[in-house]
């Protein structure tokens, strides 16, 4: 649902965030003035004009048209024949250029889902030969690996990472920065707002919008209402995920008495009570390994790209290339 980056200035992470969707408008002179004096982005392309990014969710419940998306599913869109141009255009203006000439970035990678056909295969290259021609020396890391990255540094890098994006749900178990378990779910924010929306006749956009208004999953809501729909398949979607994490652990690769946090980011764990739903239905799973805690985070929807600054930064040190590490800059395509 979003594009990310982190990136170093001095003591501080920097983030900066665009929408992964854009809107198609008929062109006229006094529409693009108007966009262009309001510092909206969007491109020209014949007799359209296409508004790109966090204004074109705006832009659609304005005019009742419904967004596109470059990336679906979380990779690139193959139903989107815009896809290539709008990506690129988003990215730009996520990571800017290089600071040197083949400055270091991480970019994150889904793995291959396991309840679907889909390949991260393409995708992954796309974006590899995009940034390389920005001028960037990129570099995959698996979206689960990430959040270990970014979020159990106290835990020697070791305990289970679960992000929840918007077209994907992906998991990573790590033994002290070694992965032992990494796949993903095609399902996520996404399947949630989709399935919602059919079940209460609204708009998939009008849904987005809702959820991410102060939805709460305190289940208070009278069923019928989005809200309550939303409730119902938050529901549905952790119990799909925990059954997948039960299916793909291997006893055999599980150090017996194993102990370990859980940690839940993402865009779609953002709703208050989002934790307390994940631990209250993780205690009936039958995981071989104990959970110690369940830990939600701040500020969920930036932990991709933080563990992927992290891990660059790391790279870097270890090759001991500079003794103050050089800004860098990560982009972190999530249908986070």
């Amino acid at each position: 649902m979003n594009i990310l980056s982190a990136s170093q200035d001095g003591s501080e992470t920097v983030f900066v965030q665009q929408r992964n969707s854009f809107v198609e408008i008929d062109y006229s002179d006094m529409a693009e003035q108007m966009l262009s004096r309001s510092d909206v982005l969007h491109i020209r392309k014949d007799d359209k004009v296409y508004v790109v990014g966090d204004d074109a969710l705006n832009f659609a419940n304005i005019f009742g048209k419904e967004t596109r998306r470059p990336m679906q599913h979380g990779i690139l869109s193959s139903e989107e024949s815009s896809a290539i141009p709008m990506i690129k255009l988003i990215i730009e203006q996520v990571v800017g250029s290089p600071s040197r000439p083949n400055e270091r970035l991480f970019y994150s990678s889904p793995a291959d889902p396991i309840d679907s056909d889909l390949s991260t295969l393409y995708h992954d290259k796309t974006l590899e030969s995009m940034l390389g021609d920005m001028g960037y020396d990129p570099e995959p890391i698996n979206e689960g690996m990430a959040v270990i990255y970014s979020e159990l540094a106290d835990n020697n890098f070791t305990g289970l990472g679960v992000s929840f994006g918007a077209g994907m749900t992906n998991i990573c178990l790590a033994y002290y920065a070694v992965p032992v378990m990494q796949f993903s779910i095609a399902r996520g924010g996404d399947w949630i707002d989709q399935q919602t929306a059919q079940a209460t006749g609204t708009a998939v956009d009008k849904v987005t919008s809702i959820k991410e208004d102060d939805f709460q999953l305190d289940f208070r809501t009278d069923v019928g209402g989005v809200e309550g729909a939303l409730s119902i398949y938050y529901e549905n979607l952790l119990d799909y995920v925990i059954e997948n994490i039960e299916r793909e652990v291997d006893e055999e690769d599980i150090e017996e008495g194993l102990d370990v946090p859980v940690v839940v980011t993402g865009g779609t764990s953002s709703p208050d009570g989002f934790e307390e739903l994940f631990e209250h239905h993780l205690e009936d799973s039958t995981i071989p390994f104990s959970v110690n805690e369940v830990r939600s985070i701040d500020r969920p929807l930036y932990s991709v790209a933080r563990g992927s600054l992290v891990a660059a930064r790391s790279e870097e040190e270890s090759d001991g290339s500079t003794s103050e590490p050089e800004p860098e800059a990560e982009a972190a395509p999530e249908s986070n």
